[in-house]
């Protein structure tokens, strides 16, 4: 068995233990030794984490060619297109390639904790919120591909990584759960 840990990462903190001063880590919240990050959330971004104590399972769940999915809510500047979401479905032209097909749908804003700082508020540019489902696991992926289709993040939250979902844990929280490290199923 191994350990895995459900961590929901609040804004603002770095996917690593160590660096810098001054600067939030996972060991500002996690007291567990010998786990590390399985894939990465940017300090601007908020949500599940995962972290594990085993390289076959760290692997399984962060490596590009095991193509777990991640899904993430997002809230976007102005009211997101039918045509946006179609070029997320698709797949869309970034720098360093073309993106594979997302699962992309319009939701209601969901009734998540309040981010600080707030996102910056405009009153003449309204905001909309996707949910976006992706294979993949390129740097900043969703904030480039939903500026690329033309609506840039505002803020991002990821709810759920292959068979793990964030659930009710609030910013800074988590869970440690024990199980087996062959998933290859449970994308």
């Amino acid at each position: 068995m191994a350990s895995l840990i459900l961590f929901n990462k609040p804004y603002g903190v770095h996917s690593q233990f160590s660096g810098e001063p001054e600067t939030l880590f996972l060991r500002h919240f996690i007291d567990v030794k010998s786990v590390y990050p399985a894939g990465r959330l940017d300090r601007d971004s908020e949500g599940l984490l995962l972290l594990t104590d085993d390289g076959k399972l760290q692997h399984q769940i962060s490596h590009p060619s095991q193509k777990m999915s991640k899904t993430y809510a997002a809230q976007v500047d102005g009211l997101i297109s039918d045509h946006a979401l179609d070029c997320l479905r698709n797949g869309l032209v970034l720098r360093d390639g073309i993106t594979l097909p997302a699962l992309a749908r319009r939701i209601d804003a969901p009734e998540f904790w309040p981010r600080d700082p707030p996102i910056r508020y405009r009153a003449k540019i309204p905001t909309s919120w996707l949910e976006l489902t992706i294979s993949e696991g390129r740097n900043r992926q969703v904030r480039r591909m939903t500026s690329a289709a033309g609506y840039p993040t505002l803020r991002l939250i990821r709810t759920r990584v292959g068979p793990w979902r964030l659930g009710n844990l609030n910013p800074g929280e988590w869970i440690r759960l024990e199980v087996e490290p062959n998933l290859s199923k449970n994308r």
